[in-house]
């Protein structure tokens, strides 16, 4: 039995009637007089990205699955109650993810979906919906949208790009499992012999982001067990290290720009 089919509810004397706020589980299953309590009373417009897409929601459900939104909403008085919230951050395929969430208690599952592509354009919505819940203090749907994003990735048999990781990785907050993903996704591309990517590929991630090329160096570590390289000031191969063209007998000689000794 997951988290979602867990119910636990406990009471909430900041409002003058008291009302059952859910911990967790499915809004779907909460009973009849909380769920139309829920869904009464007045809305707030939300608009979402640059486009400032709109959506019209319940406050009071917004209230209910979260405590961090329903202090930004009450405001510090009685005149700073808000009416309307902006998230121009954020990305409305994400945020209609997370009203499915809030009004019906469970997201799609990505096995469900019929091919590839739309496996992994649903595991991109997921990491939007992550953001949003991380805005929102959502710990739980946090968990749920990594689990979706990262089965919807194996199941389509794709991983992101390098500008997509770049993408990905700077969204992300700081220590967030999004970033340990995006760096072990990188890493593993780099150390798989059939792959065609390599520490070039991830160019604008080390450009864009300072902490990325340390992460993913510490990853490959961790991944190959600290294995020890080959020692370079043993003797052998010392052309690898001289400065001419590879071949036999070198003696030592260096590449040719002009006389030298006159």
């Amino acid at each position: 039995m997951g988290w979602h089919d867990r119910l636990v509810y406990y009471r909430d004397f900041a409002y003058s009637t008291q009302r059952l706020r859910m911990a967790n589980g499915n809004i779907g299953l909460v009973p009849a007089a909380t769920f139309a309590e829920l869904l009464s009373g007045p809305m707030i417009d939300i608009y979402v990205g640059e486009a400032r897409r709109r959506w019209t929601l319940h406050r009071n459900l917004l209230c209910h699955h979260s405590e961090q939104l329903e202090a930004e909403l009450k405001g510090t008085g009685s005149h700073d109650r808000k009416d309307a919230l902006e998230l121009p951050e954020h990305d409305p395929v994400g945020f209609e993810l997370l009203v499915k969430w809030l009004y019906q208690g469970k997201l799609d599952n990505v096995s469900d979906l019929p091919d590839a592509t739309q496996k992994y354009e649903y595991a991109v919505s997921c990491h939007a919906l992550y953001l949003l819940c991380d805005r929102f203090d959502l710990p739980q749907l946090k968990n749920v949208a990594m689990d979706q994003f990262r089965k919807g990735l194996n199941e389509a048999e794709l991983v992101p790009d390098a500008e997509e990781i770049d993408d990905i990785y700077r969204k992300s907050p700081h220590g967030s499992p999004f970033r340990r993903l995006m760096v072990k996704i990188a890493a593993r591309q780099i150390m798989d012999p059939d792959s065609e990517r390599d520490t070039e590929t991830y160019r604008q991630c080390f450009e864009n982001n300072a902490d990325f090329a340390i992460e993913l160096v510490n990853a490959i570590r961790q991944g190959t067990g600290g294995m020890l390289l080959e020692d370079p000031t043993e003797k052998g191969n010392e052309c690898e290290y001289h400065d001419h063209e590879n071949g036999p007998n070198c003696n030592v000689k260096g590449k040719a720009k002009g006389k030298q000794g006159e």
